[in-house]
């Protein structure tokens, strides 16, 4: 039975043992000149001998399996690079030990490529191979030369890895620069070529810092338009027999004439820019129709060759028209022979040049889609984040963010329109494309005003109805603010159904917003107004969920939620923690006194008192019918009793007017403090209680701590002037 079971592992164990033979092999020699091995030629017997046929055979295996992994496309791992490069320096410490010290630089030479050429990790860890093999033929030898020696071969070791590496960094990174920088010239060329077919704007400011999808669309356009040119021109030198045939188009400035292609014999043809205005094409591009001309002398007139050039007995020059009459550029052809051209021969090479231009507009109406595709994607990406926004903040920012990317905006802003003691007031809420002055204007308010935006509002339609000259003068706001820089403006109602709840406000440096645009911004305004009505209710509903409609405090559900997560925190970090809970003395007599309505009224004043009176940090709730609680994080016994104390004083020098005259009201408050009796929180309620309590049973309008309560020493409370 075990004999059987051992047969299938039998494999495993063959291919381990020959997984270790490079390993085993560097080791063996390792040890063997740790030993004085391999000292001279007259020294080494059949050991050596076996040692170093061990060593090839490790070295062999080595790298088979390092070609083997690489056949498979199986990364190379960190083991075989250093059973490769443990073999290499292994032999070459051999050859060392042998020959001696003057062949030493063998080693420096393979730790330079070692390093130079395997992963950092193992050429580092193969640095320190060889500075373990150096020691043992260095300092294991009696005439080795011990430190001196060990010492500055391992600083030119060091040195030899460490700069070869540099350098070879330096090289690669030289030859990605030089590679980028060919990248974009050719790139920058194709976005010259793209000007003169006019597939973009002659003063766009597009950049093509990388092979990305619209300079991908560019590159593939350019190479369409000029597969069409060559194609052309091949047709007009067949049919024409022509010496050149040639186009030539306008450069973006349509001042000079640049070849795009030609088919020429002659190796004089003008290939960089010469004026559009002179010689024969000059008069083409001024009349815009095609010249013939020939002359059994030579003409005169001919700028598309350079000096040298041909004697020209014949010639043909048509232009590349749009169907509006505006000159793109002109096709040529001539001949040497004097063979003039005829009336079919000008037919043929108009129609070439109408096939020319025909390519150029196919591609610049695909452009145009193109273009136009982009912006409704961008359109329809702005409306979703605009849907997935939850609060007013993250709807102002996705609208500004998205109108400036549809539109090119340079500055936007978003104004919201309330109603305050029955007046409009107007506020912006965020703005962007300004300076740091100009951010400032956040958060400002205006009265309703005669002002664009507060115009827009007021009548619900977008502002102003036409291109205004005088834009720096304009009131968009108020008086008091102003943007300058302006070239356009367009201001759109925030409109919600039947509801107007601000502008969306767009301006450009550039002439005035194409239609398209405004289109579109008219239609994102409508969609910010759905947005920030949802958001704003949201909140409503937040706060109804979270706050007291009397008091406007926290309700009792919020403070269970606050409170336990704020006596966390102080449990995690080992901070101190007080409660408060107060009470307003004899209320229930107040009520049956004065009546509920100056009850409520006696709350509402007490709410606000304990608002003010609290810190920021505080959480403040109404606790349940007259009873508010308190939570003070980072707040010892003394300090919540300090703050106590000036609540109720506050509340005991208010005065409250009702018909039956005035009112006064005072306050009992208990104080209990974690972790002096533990971070619990139902225990620090109860505590608090007791302490409220206590208060109400010795006199009432007093502050008890649990310390007082249990008739430890009083608190000296001084009031901070």
């Amino acid at each position: 039975m075990n004999a059987l079971s051992s047969i299938p592992l039998m494999p495993k164990v063959v291919r381990h043992v020959v997984r270790s033979l490079p390993a085993a092999s560097v080791l063996l020699v390792f040890i063997h000149l740790a030993r004085n091995g391999f000292r001279g030629l007259n020294r080494l017997g059949w050991t050596e001998a076996c040692l170093v046929l061990f060593l090839l055979v490790g070295l062999g295996l080595s790298a088979w399996r390092r070609l083997r992994r690489s056949a498979l496309g199986a990364p190379v791992e960190l083991r075989d690079d250093l059973e490769l490069g443990g073999a290499l320096i292994a032999a070459a410490f051999i050859v060392v030990a042998i020959a001696g010290g003057v062949l030493f630089p063998i080693v420096y030479l393979l730790m330079a490529f070692l390093v130079a050429f395997l992963p950092r990790n193992a050429g580092l860890t193969l640095l320190g191979v060889a500075l373990v093999f150096d020691g043992l033929v260095t300092l294991g030898a009696p005439k080795g030369g011990g430190w001196p020696s060990f010492l500055t071969h391992s600083l030119f070791l060091m040195l030899f890895a460490g700069l070869y590496h540099m350098v070879l960094s330096a090289r690669i990174a030289a030859a990605r620069h030089a590679e980028n920088d060919a990248v974009q010239k050719r790139i920058k060329e194709v976005e010259e070529r793209a000007r003169t077919f006019r597939l973009i704007s002659s003063g766009t400011q597009d950049s093509f810092s990388g092979m990305n999808q619209d300079e991908k669309w560019l590159v593939a356009s350019v190479k369409e338009i000029e597969g069409a040119v060559g194609a052309a021109l091949e047709v007009a030198e067949t049919a024409l027999r022509t010496h050149t045939c040639a186009a030539f188009l306008l450069t973006s400035d349509d001042k000079s004439l640049k070849l795009y292609d030609c088919r020429s014999t002659s190796e004089r043809i003008q290939r960089e820019r010469f004026n559009a205005g002179e010689g024969i094409i000059g008069g083409v591009l001024k009349r815009q129709a095609p010249v013939r001309m020939n002359s059994p002398n030579g003409l005169k007139g001919i700028t598309y060759y350079d000096g040298g050039s041909p004697q020209v007995s014949a010639v043909l020059a048509v232009p590349i028209l749009e169907a509006s009459g505006l000159v793109r550029g002109v096709l040529v052809a001539d001949r040497v022979m004097h063979e003039p051209f005829s009336d079919q021969d000008e037919r043929l090479l108009t129609t070439i040049a109408g096939e020319v231009l025909r390519a150029m507009e196919v591609e610049r109406v695909m452009t145009y889609i193109r273009k136009s595709r982009d912006e409704k994607d961008r359109f329809f990406r702005a409306i979703e984040e605009l849907n997935r926004a939850g609060s007013p903040e993250q709807v102002f920012v996705a609208v500004l963010e998205s109108a400036r990317q549809i539109a090119s905006l340079d500055f936007c802003a978003v104004t919201l329109v309330s109603e305050v003691e029955g007046k409009r007031v107007h506020k912006v809420a965020r703005m962007t494309g300004v300076t740091t002055a100009g951010k400032a204007l956040e958060g400002r308010s205006f009265p309703d005003n005669n002002g664009l935006v507060a115009n827009v509002v007021r009548y619900g339609a977008p502002l102003p109805g036409r291109d205004i000259k005088a834009m720096d003068r304009q009131v968009i706001f108020d008086e008091e603010t102003q943007i300058r820089g302006l070239g356009a403006l367009k201001i759109f109602p925030l409109t919600a159904g039947d509801r107007i709840l601000g502008t969306l406000v767009a301006g450009s440096r550039k002439k005035a917003l194409d239609q398209d645009v405004l289109r579109m911004l008219e239609v994102m305004a409508i969609q910010a107004a759905q947005a920030v009505l949802r958001a704003q209710l949201f909140e409503q509903m937040e706060r109804m969920a979270t706050t007291d409609g009397l008091t406007s405090l926290l309700n009792h559900r919020t403070f269970q939620s606050k409170a336990d997560e704020y006596l966390a925190q102080s449990k995690r970090y080992q901070r101190k923690v007080s409660l408060i809970l107060t009470d307003i003395d004899h209320f229930k007599s107040v009520n049956d006194t004065y009546g509920h309505p100056t009850g409520d009224a006696v709350l509402r004043g007490v709410a606000k008192i304990l608002r003010d009176k609290a810190r920021d940090t505080d959480i403040v709730a109404r606790y349940g019918g007259e009873e508010f609680a308190i939570i003070m994080p980072e707040t010892d016994a003394k300090g919540a009793l300090v703050i106590a104390e000036r609540i109720r004083e506050a509340v005991k020098a208010e005065v409250f007017q009702t018909e039956l005259g005035p009112l006064k009201v005072t306050l009992s408050l208990g104080i209990a403090t974690g972790p002096d009796y533990g971070y619990e929180k139902q225990q620090l309620i109860d505590l608090a209680d007791q302490c409220l309590y206590h208060a109400k049973r010795h006199g009432r309008n007093q502050s008890v701590t649990v310390a007082q309560m249990q008739g430890g020493k009083k608190l000296q409370v001084a009031e901070a002037g």
